[in-house]
């Protein structure tokens, strides 16, 4: 066995046919089951596109690179559900073009951020992060106070929706109403912004009605983060209810 390995080493011709014949053999293992399967994603009751203000807002997030420092995964690990709530699932990521699991923290996972805090706290702490979280290493980002280019919200939702995002022509057509409804509560658009985006969450979030904010939409995918499904009610195949 020494022998035969030693000669595999001093050949590199033989080391590469060899590493592509276990390459294969894995690969197929991986792949071939996909095959017969008719979803890869468990369905879940509760999930749906983001609102144009939510997908304008996870814009910001990856333009500011908050991916690099949150991650948005829980890893179903005893001591990640303890600290973040119950692990991430498949279907929690289904609309997500790309998805920004990430894989570092120099910052808290925000899978679940979604309601833990309040919008003057996310607002305050975007300004100035040390106001809240005294040992904070995050930049502040006072500019997000600035008014949001949402002219072509439309397109984008047009563009989601030829990656597989389930955004119909009515959805596309009225991205920019909608946008501007999620901050008018208690109004007819806001209404039927609601039976279009079920468990939207609608009202001014940064603290200013006067202007539609890059704030306002980062506080609203922020919000909306772990809120859809009802992880509590959710069985895995083959999991035992409990």
């Amino acid at each position: 066995m020494a022998n035969a390995h030693a000669r595999i080493e001093r050949s590199s011709f033989l080391l590469v046919v060899l590493t592509l014949i276990v390459v294969s053999i894995g690969g197929l293992v991986e792949v071939a089951p996909l095959f017969y399967l008719e979803g890869t994603i468990e369905k879940v009751e509760g999930m749906r596109p983001y609102t144009p203000l939510e997908l304008a807002g996870r814009e910001i997030y990856k333009r500011e690179g908050c991916v690099g420092c949150h991650s948005q995964m829980i890893r179903a690990l005893r001591d990640e559900v303890d600290r973040y709530g119950h692990y991430s699932l498949a279907a929690e990521s289904m609309y997500d073009r790309p998805f920004l699991w990430g894989s570092k923290r120099t910052g808290p996972d925000l899978a679940r951020v979604g309601g833990r805090y309040s919008d003057e706290w996310h607002a305050e702490h975007m300004v100035d992060p040390r106001a809240v979280v005294p040992q904070s290493i995050m930049p502040a980002y006072p500019f997000l106070t600035r008014p949001l280019d949402y002219r072509r919200i439309g397109a984008h939702l047009a563009a989601n929706r030829t990656l597989g995002v389930p955004y119909d022509e009515a959805m596309v057509a009225g991205a920019v109403a909608d946008l501007e409804a999620q901050l008018q509560p208690e109004t007819p658009a806001a209404a039927a912004l609601l039976r279009r985006y079920p468990k939207a969450v609608v009202r001014d979030f940064d603290g200013n009605p006067a202007v539609i904010s890059e704030l306002d939409a980062l506080i609203a995918y922020l919000q909306v983060l772990g809120t859809l499904v009802d992880v509590n009610a959710f069985r895995a195949s083959g999991a035992e209810q409990r």
